[in-house]
C-alpha cells in the first residue's frame, strides 16, 4: 500500500508519475504499478522521504504502520518486527535470525544483531512489503520485507543537488546534515551517480551524577561517576557515500556495478532511566558503539531472446566496535546476595593480593560481519498471459563475535586465562549458509482473473564454534572454604570448566573421572583460551551444527473487475531457519513457520486512491529469545501464536491538497502456555507458566497509524506550502513473559506531531521544521542490561522536539 507522491526530483529513478497518480515497484521482482501487485506494500518514494525529512531508519518505520522496532539504546542495533510477529528478545550475535528481510537494491543486507541503519538520501524508495515473502525474498523474509531502492545513474543528462540542514533539540544539542549528489553522463549509454553525506544527530540524554555503593555496609565500596558526567552525552555522527556506473551494452544488457561505506559514530546510549530523571542515565563507564560497513554489487540485467536475465552479486563487510557500562549488574546481583553480605560477602572479586575490589564491569564488544550472496533468475515476457519469474539463491554469512566482561583489578587467577581483568569472555565464529530454488507461476486465466502459485525449496547449513564463560582450571576442593575459587564467581561448570582436553572429555568431567592428563585443546577460534562450544571428533573440535531444509508457498488469485479495481486472496508461507544455543543443556532450536492468509483491496477512484488487506496468520512453534542464567541470551521453541489485523491506506488528492492516512491493526496473541521449563507445552501450570494461553505478543501495538496532509499554492515563481503530519501507536508489552514485563514496564500509547511550511523554486528550496512539537516522551522500547536488573529498567524514546532548517538547491 503506498503513500501518495508527488514528482520526483531531477535525476531520480521515475518510482512514481509526475502527477503521483502511479506508482511503480518491483515487489515482485518485476517493474509493474502498485496498484496492480496484489500484496499489501507500502510505498515511500523520493518525493515523500523529502517531504517528510527522512534521513535514517527510526524516521522512516514511524510513517509505516505495519513495522515496529525494539532497540539495544544506539543507532544499527534496531530490531525490526512486521504485522505482531513478535516474540521479543531478539537481536543477539548468537541468537535467532532476523523476521523480517532488508534489501538494498537487488541485494540482501539482513543482519543478525541488529539492522543495517542506511543513511536515507538520493533512494528512488522504500517498499515495505507485509507478510510472508519466503518464495520470492527466503528464510529472513518469514513475516516481511524491506526493500531500499537508490537511484540509478541516468544517462539521458547531468544532474547534481546539495541539502542541508541545521536543527536543534529541547533539552539538547545542535545537529545538522550536507548532502550532495551528482550524475555524469559519460556517453550515450553510461553515466555514473556518486552521493556524499555527513550528518550530525544531536544528543539529549545527560549522564548526570551519581553514586553505587555496594554491600557491606559500613565498610563496602563506593563509587561515583563525576569523571563522566556530561550533557547531551548520545549524540553520533553519521557519514559515507555511494556510487554506481550504469553501462548500457547493447539494447538488451546493462551492467551496474556500485558501491557503497558508511560509518557511523555513536557516543552515549539513547535510552534514559526513569528512576534517576527525564532523559537522564547515570553511566559509570563510557557507552559507545562504531559501526562500519560497505558493501560492493553488481547487477546484469539483460534478454535471452524474450526473456529477461538477472544476475545480483553482492558482498557486505560490516564492523562493529563498542564499550557498554554494565554497572547496573553489579548493582543487581548485590541484592541478590544481601543476606551473604552482597557481591562481596557471597563471590570472590578480589585484586592479586586477596583485596576485595570493585565488582563493576564493562563490556567491550565487537562483530566482525560478512555476508556474500548470488541470486540468477529469469523471468518470462510480462505481456504474456501465462508469466514465471523463476531462480536461484546462495548466501554465505559470517560472523567474528566477541564479548569482554571486564573488572578492572581482578586477579589473573580469577580472570579468563591468558586474559588478566575479564571475568566473562565470549570468543565465538557463526557461520549461516543459505541455499534455494524458487519460482512463481501467474497465468491470467480470463482478462479479469489472474491465478498465481510460487514455491521456494530451501535448505539452510548454520555453524558455530569458539568460547563462551569464565576461566580458569575448576580446581575442585570438596571443603567449605574453597580457598582456591576458580574465578570471581566461583563457576566450576560453565566456562574453562568445559573445554575440551586431548582426549576429548572436558576439563570438569575429566577432573572429576581423575583424568591424569587434562592438557587443553588448542582454541578454534583465536582469543580464546579454549574451546567449550563445539563437538569432539577424530582429535579436533568441530562447530555445533543446525541443517534442515523445506518448501514455502504461496497461492494468490486476483480479481480486476474494472480498471482501477483490484481484488485477491493470498495464502502464504514463511520460515526462519533453527540453530544452536551456546549453552549445550538448552539444546537446538528449530525452524518456525508462519502461514498467512490474507483478503485485499486496491481502488482508484479519480483523485482517491484506496488500499487494504485483511488477514490471519498462524505462528507455529516461534522462536523464543530471552536472558536466562548468567543473564546471556537462550532461545528455545515457544508455544503457537495467532495473529489478526488489517492494513489500510487511503490518499486523496485534491487541487492544492494531498492527504494520506494509514494504519495497522493488529491482534497477535498466543494459543498455548509459555512454559518455563525447555520443553515447551500446554500442560505446565503454577509457577511455570511464564505466559498463559491468550497473552497478547509483546512490542507490537494494537493500533499504529501516521498521516499527513501537505497543501501548495503557487506564489509568483515558487510553490509554497505548508504540511502536517502525525504518527499515533497504542500502548503494548514490553516483554512476553507476563510477571517480567510487569517489572520492566509496558509501552504506554503515544502519538507525535510534526509540522513544516516551506517554498520550492525549479532549482532552489527552503523549509522551516518542527518534528514531535509537543515533546511527547513516546516509549519505543525498554530494556534491562541483565535478566536480574528489573529495578532499573531503561527506556528508548522518540526524540524530544527539534526544530531546523533545510536548504537545498539543484543543478
Amino acid at each position: 500500500m503506498a503513500l501518495a507522491q508527488q514528482a520526483p526530483q531531477s535525476g531520480a529513478d521515475l518510482s512514481a508519475s509526475s502527477d503521483g497518480s502511479e506508482i511503480i515497484v518491483t515487489a515482485q521482482k518485476r517493474s509493474e504499478n502498485l496498484q496492480n501487485v496484489p500484496i499489501a506494500i507500502q510505498a515511500l518514494t523520493s518525493a515523500k522521504l523529502d517531504q517528510l525529512n527522512v534521513t535514517n531508519f527510526n524516521s522512516y518505520t514511524q510513517q509505516l504502520p505495519s513495522i515496529v522496532s525494539q532497540s539495544a539504546g544506539t543507532p544499527g542495533t534496531n530490531v525490526i518486527y512486521m504485522r505482531g510477529v513478535a516474540s521479543g528478545g531478539d537481536g543477539n550475535h548468537s541468537g535467532s535470525q532476523p523476521s523480517v528481510g532488508v534489501y538494498l537494491d537487488e541485494q540482501p543486507v539482513t543482519t543478525i544483531g541488529g539492522n543495517l541503519d542506511v543513511h536515507v538520501y538520493d533512494i528512488a524508495r522504500i517498499e515495505s512489503l507485509a507478510g510472508p515473502q519466503g518464495t520470492l525474498y527466503g528464510a529472513s523474509s518469514e513475516a516481511g520485507t524491506i526493500r531500499i531502492i537508490t537511484n540509478k545513474p541516468d544517462a539521458t543528462g547531468f544532474s547534481a543537488s546539495v541539502d542541508s540542514q541545521i536543527n536543534t533539540v529541547e533539552k539538547g544539542g545542535q545537529g545538522g546534515n550536507i548532502e550532495g549528489m551528482v550524475n555524469i553522463p559519460l556517453s550515450p549509454r553510461a553515466a555514473v551517480r556518486v552521493v556524499g553525506f555527513y550528518r550530525k544527530d544531536a544528543g539529549y540524554i545527560d549522564n548526570v551524577a551519581g553514586t553505587r555503593c555496594f554491600l557491606p555496609t559500613p565498610g563496602g565500596i563506593c563509587v561515583n561517576n563525576a569523571a563522566l558526567v556530561k550533557n547531551n552525552f548520545n549524540d553520533t555522527d553519521v557519514y559515507g557515500g555511494r556510487a554506481a556506473l550504469k553501462v548500457d551494452l547493447d539494447d538488451n544488457w546493462t551492467v551496474t556495478p556500485s558501491a557503497m561505506i558508511q560509518e557511523t559514530k555513536s557516543h552515549g546510549i539513547y535510552s534514559f532511566d526513569p528512576s534517576v530523571g527525564d532523559l537522564q542515565v547515570q553511566r559509570f563507564f563510557p557507552d559507545f558503539r562504531n559501526d562500519r560497513f560497505w558493501q560492493g554489487a553488481l547487477t546484469i540485467e539483460g534478454k535471452i531472446g524474450s526473456w529477461d536475465l538477472t544476475s545480483a552479486t553482492a558482498y557486505l563487510d560490516r564492523k562493529t566496535s563498542s564499550s557498554s557500562d554494565y554497572t547496573d549488574y553489579a548493582e543487581a546481583y548485590d541484592s541478590i546476595y544481601a543476606a551473604s553480605g552482597g557481591v562481596a560477602g557471597y563471590l570472590y572479586f578480589q585484586d592479586a593480593a586477596g583485596k576485595t575490589i570493585d565488582s563493576r564491569q564493562k563490556v567491550i564488544g565487537g562483530d566482525h560481519f560478512k555476508m556474500f550472496s548470488q541470486e540468477l533468475r529469469v523471468a518470462s515476457p510480462a505481456d504474456q498471459p501465462v508469466r514465471l519469474v523463476a531462480g536461484a539463491f546462495y548466501q554465505f554469512q559470517s560472523n567474528d563475535i566477541e564479548q569482554d566482561y571486564q573488572v578492572a583489578g581482578l586477579a589473573p587467577l580469577l580472570s579468563v586465562n591468558g586474559r588478566a581483568g575479564t571475568l566473562w569472555l565470549t570468543q565465538q565464529h557463526r557461520v549461516d549458509k543459505n541455499y534455494a530454488a524458487f519460482g512463481e507461476l501467474s497465468w491470467d486465466i480470463a482478462s479479469t482473473l489472474t491465478l498465481t502459485a510460487g514455491g521456494r525449496l530451501f535448505k539452510y547449513d548454520n555453524s558455530l564454534v569458539g568460547f563462551f564463560g569464565f576461566g580458569r582450571d575448576p580446581a575442585f576442593v570438596q571443603g567449605a572454604d574453597n580457598a582456591n575459587p576458580p574465578n570471581g564467581v566461583g563457576s566450576t561448570r560453565t566456562g574453562v570448566a568445559g573445554c575440551f582436553t586431548q582426549s576429548g572429555v572436558r576439563l570438569r568431567e575429566a577432573q572429576l573421572a581423575g583424568q591424569a592428563d587434562t592438557t587443553l585443546l588448542p582454541p578454534e577460534v583465536a582469543g580464546g583460551p579454549c574451546t567449550n562450544l563445539g563437538t569432539f571428533a577424530n582429535g579436533e573440535v568441530n562447530p555445533v551444527r543446525a541443517k534442515g531444509d523445506g518448501v514455502t508457498w504461496r497461492f494468490n488469485g486476483t480479481w480486476k473487475p474494472q480498471q482501477g479495481l483490484l481484488f485477491y486472496a493470498t495464502a502464504s508461507r514463511g520460515f526462519r531457519p533453527g540453530g544452536n544455543n551456546r549453552r549445550g543443556d538448552f539444546g537446538d532450536y528449530k525452524p518456525d513457520y508462519l502461514v498467512n492468509y490474507e483478503l485485499g483491496a486496491k481502488v482508484k477512484l479519480g483523485a482517491m486512491r484506496l488500499n487494504a488487506a485483511l488477514y490471519q496468520q498462524e505462528w507455529k512453534n516461534f522462536q523464543f529469545s530471552y536472558l536466562g542464567p548468567n543473564s546471556f541470551t537462550v532461545i528455545t521453541n515457544g508455544p503457537n501464536a495467532r495473529i489478526r489485523g488489517f492494513d489500510v491506506d487511503a490518499t486523496f488528492q485534491l487541487e492544492r491538497l494531498n492527504i494520506n492516512i494509514a494504519a495497522a491493526y493488529t491482534d497477535a496473541k498466543t494459543r498455548n502456555n509459555l512454559c518455563r521449563t525447555v520443553e515447551q507445552g500446554v500442560n505446565c501450570t503454577g509457577a511455570d507458566v511464564q505466559a498463559p494461553a491468550g497473552t497478547r505478543l509483546p512490542i507490537t501495538p494494537q493500533l499504529k497509524m501516521a498521516g499527513t496532509a501537505r497543501y501548495t499554492a503557487p506564489v509568483g515563481a515558487a510553490k509554497v506550502y505548508g504540511q502536517f503530519n502525525f504518527a499515533y501507536q497504542s500502548e503494548a508489552s514490553s516483554d512476553l513473559r507476563v510477571a517480567f514485563a510487569a517489572r520492566q514496564g509496558r509501552l504506554p500509547a503515544f502519538g507525535t506531531v510534526n509540522l513544516a511550511i516551506g517554498s520550492d523554486w525549479t532549482n532552489y528550496s527552503v523549509e522551516l521544521f518542527a518534528s514531535n512539537i509537543f515533546d511527547v516522551r513516546g516509549q519505543l522500547s525498554r530494556s534491562v542490561s541483565c535478566g536480574a536488573c528489573t529495578d532499573r529498567p531503561y527506556i528508548f524514546p522518540t526524540a524530544p522536539r527539534t526544530i531546523g532548517l533545510r536548504t537545498g538547491a539543484k543543478f
